[in-house]
Formats: structure tokens, C-alpha cells, sequence
């Protein structure tokens, strides 16, 4: 059973999860391809992975076999699990409760592929539909209280596998970033009366410098005080809390922009290792008028040092304004090694 610890100075909780150290370290040295290398999220091959919670299929196929464009399965090497009791309790000073919780793979695509970037359109879209049906779904069970949709791409950014994939973790607790900005966003409204991210979209649209793609529904630019090189947000224009409530017209836009700031960052960093995570409300939450939910691209090209972990300060040696021109410059051609 996984444990949650909460520190008590600055109220971080800690997952302690012991099945994690079995899970792999790196990308297998293994020839992984759809032409006869072996990956376990590849199609055929759906014996290795735990029966699936969830799959988008073509019709008359069965769960757990071929057909599929989406897949959703449980982590091999959870950072929690579904079953049980929270059983909060105390340790002297200390409090804990155990690490109850979802952790699942999203499998974007059946065949061999290493970027989101070289699906197609529709592909994408089936993914970011499959987050939202995931949200909704785990959103019903009372334990649960947050889910961080992200993606790890690259060794260095985390990712064991390269077959192209995201995950989901569904915490009992609001994590301590989360909570700060949306602590953050509440005084603002607070004082001003009106939500800092559409603020700030305004903002953006109105200055230009900074914005890297401009569609009716979203906008994507690298934050004024961007805490990594090239670090890129999307945000829908329209002001909603809850990713979860995202509309099909929306999800139809959407798995474009996606697909073309990744296809921008790929370009214009030569494939550089990434994550991104869709940063939205808690579950336990009605529409908030202060907070806005967004997705943050992160490319990892400096390390987090010394410096950073001690003071929570970021050097990032590249200007937002630089990074969104480079970025807007550089062409995103959407029929490019496009697979179905």
C-alpha cells in the first residue's frame, strides 16, 4: 500500500511508493518499432499491459485485443491504487494517510510512434477526449479529490517508454502547487473582481510580443516570467475552470493548436525532451469564477540545480519574448509525417 506523508513546515504531502522502484529506469535498449520490435503499448501486443479501464475502438472488437485507436490502462508500477480506505491518522506530529488514489497510461495511438506531434489531428482530439471521459468518470468517487492529467517525453523529462503515451493521477488531496496558484488566482479576484488568466489573455493579445498562436477559441505564448527556455502555455479564450467541461467544438480546436505547438517546439529545438500538464480545478469544486484551466508545455533544456531547489527561484536564460518570436517563426506543417 502506498503512504501519503505531509510535511508539516511547509505542507507538501509526499507520495512513498515502494512499487514504483520496480517500475524501469530508462527507455528499453530493446529495437522498439511496429515492424517487429517489441513495446508492450503497441498493438498485439495488449497481454502486457493490465486489462484495459477504457479503450476507443473500431466496431466488433473485443476489450483487451486489436482494434483499438486509444487505450487507457492502469500503471504497471502505480504511485497509488484504487482500493481501500484513506484512513487518515496522525504520527506524532506528523500526519499520513494512505496513498489511495488512480494512476493510469493513456496509449495514444496502436502503432509505433515516439511524438504526439506525427498524429494526426483526429488522433489527438481522441486522446484529449479520452482525458476528459477519465476525469469524469474518477470525479465520482468521494476519496478522490484531483486529477493531473501530464506527458513525459524524453529520458530526461521522465519518460520509461518511448511509444508515445500520457498519464493520469487522481490525488485524495490538492497538491500544494495547485493550491498555491489557485490561492494565487482567488486573491486576485478578490481585489480586481476578475480572473488573472483571462486578464492576461487580454493582455497578451493586446502586447502581441509573447504570443506564439492566436486561434478563436485559444491562445498559446510563453509566460511574462517564464521559469524555463521556451516554456509555452495554452489557454481557451473563454473562461472555464474545469478542463473536464471542455466542449466538442472546443477538443475539435484544440487537438490542432496542440499538435502545432508541438510541432513548433520540435522544430525549433531539434526534438527536445518535454512535459506538459493540463492544470485544471479540483473535483470537489463548482464552476470557480477565479480560475481558469490551461495546459504548460515545458521543454527540458536547463537542469533545476542548487539555486533552484533552495530558494524556488528559476534561471531561465532565454527571454519569453525571444522564445515566443522564434516559436511563431517557425513553420508547423500539419500534413507532415501525419499518421492515422
Amino acid at each position: 500500500m502506498p503512504e501519503l506523508r505531509k510535511d508539516p513546515i511547509v505542507g507538501r504531502w509526499v507520495i512513498i511508493a515502494t512499487e514504483r522502484a520496480k517500475r524501469p529506469v530508462a527507455p528499453k535498449p530493446e529495437p522498439q518499432s511496429s515492424d517487429g520490435g517489441y513495446c508492450p503499448f503497441c498493438e498485439g501486443q495488449e497481454d502486457k499491459t493490465p486489462h484495459e479501464i477504457i479503450a476507443y475502438r473500431d466496431r466488433n472488437t473485443r476489450p483487451n485485443e486489436r482494434g483499438w485507436r486509444v487505450r487507457v490502462v492502469p500503471n504497471k508500477f502505480p504511485a497509488l491504487q484504487v482500493e481501500g480506505d484513506l484512513n487518515k491518522r496522525g504520527d506524532g506530529i506528523y500526519d499520513k494517510m494512505n496513498g489511495i488514489g488512480a494512476h493510469e497510461v493513456i496509449i495514444e495511438c496502436p502503432f509505433h510512434e515516439v511524438t504526439l506531434a506525427n498524429l494526426s489531428e483526429e488522433n489527438i482530439r481522441e486522446v484529449l477526449w479520452v482525458y476528459r471521459d477519465r476525469l469524469v468518470d474518477l470525479k465520482k468517487d468521494p476519496r478522490l479529490v484531483y486529477g493531473m492529467l501530464f506527458k513525459n517525453v524524453g529520458a530526461a523529462a521522465g519518460a520509461t517508454l518511448e511509444h508515445t503515451h500520457s498519464q493520469l493521477i487522481v490525488t485524495p488531496i490538492v497538491p500544494i502547487s495547485v493550491w498555491e496558484e489557485m490561492t494565487g488566482a482567488l486573491e486576485f479576484f478578490n481585489y480586481r473582481g476578475r480572473c488573472i488568466y483571462c486578464d492576461m489573455i487580454q493582455q497578451e493579445l493586446g502586447l502581441e510580443k509573447r504570443v506564439v498562436l492566436d486561434t478563436p477559441n485559444f491562445i498559446s505564448f510563453a509566460p511574462y516570467a517564464s521559469r524555463f527556455p521556451f516554456e509555452t502555455w495554452i489557454l481557451p479564450k473563454n473562461h472555464n475552470s474545469h478542463f473536464e467541461n471542455i466542449q466538442k467544438i472546443e477538443v475539435d480546436e484544440l487537438g490542432t493548436v496542440l499538435k502545432t505547438i508541438l510541432l513548433k517546439l520540435e522544430s525549433a529545438l531539434d526534438k527536445p525532451a518535454y512535459n506538459y500538464i493540463i492544470h485544471t480545478s479540483p473535483f470537489d469544486t463548482q464552476t470557480l469564477p477565479h480560475y481558469h484551466w490551461h495546459i504548460e508545455v515545458i521543454p527540458r533544456l536547463t537542469r533545476v540545480a542548487g539555486f533552484e531547489w533552495g530558494t524556488g527561484f528559476y534561471i531561465n536564460p532565454v527571454p519569453p519574448e525571444q522564445a515566443a518570436e522564434y516559436l511563431r517563426n517557425t513553420e508547423a506543417d500539419l500534413n507532415a509525417r501525419q499518421k492515422k
